[in-house]
């Protein structure tokens, strides 16, 4: 996977993602300071979570030659800062001429996206600072989140 890269400059929030061949802009709403130009952080989370789902089902009724028409994935983010637990609500859209085996077959399939997967595992993180990004020097400081 290539590094995506976030760049904010002087407008508030509005943030540049990149991969270096891809961009999506993220942004706060304007009630909070923002432009409203792209999806909050938290949305792009769940965005991938549904992307990855919906990704993941066209690729599993491809291979099985399976008549999925279309596959929806509707997925709510919520986080609750007393009990530091998250939760992706997901419901799921199946359209197509599938029997109830098939039906329940994909419901199980969804769950087993890679982003789904990645997000139920612990996640450790390892972040350092660099002083010059033009020379990719760090500095001794490290911070842990």
């Amino acid at each position: 996977m290539p590094t995506i890269t976030a760049r904010i400059e002087r407008t508030p929030y509005e943030t540049h993602l990149t991969t270096g061949t891809q961009v999506i802009v993220a942004d706060e709403p304007a009630d909070v300071g923002g432009g409203d130009k792209g999806m909050k952080p938290g949305e792009l989370l769940a965005g991938s979570l549904a992307a990855c789902t919906v990704m993941t089902l066209r690729m599993y009724a491809d291979r099985k030659n399976w008549p999925l028409d279309s596959a929806v994935v509707h997925v709510d983010y919520t986080n609750d800062p007393v009990t530091k637990r998250s939760l992706f609500s997901i419901q799921l859209i199946l359209n197509g001429d599938l029997d109830q085996e098939q039906r329940a077959r994909l419901l199980e399939i969804a769950d087993r996206c890679p982003i789904h997967r990645l997000l139920q595992n612990p996640i450790d993180f390892d972040t350092i600072l660099v002083d010059d990004a033009r020379l990719g020097a760090t500095s001794s400081i490290e911070l842990i989140s």
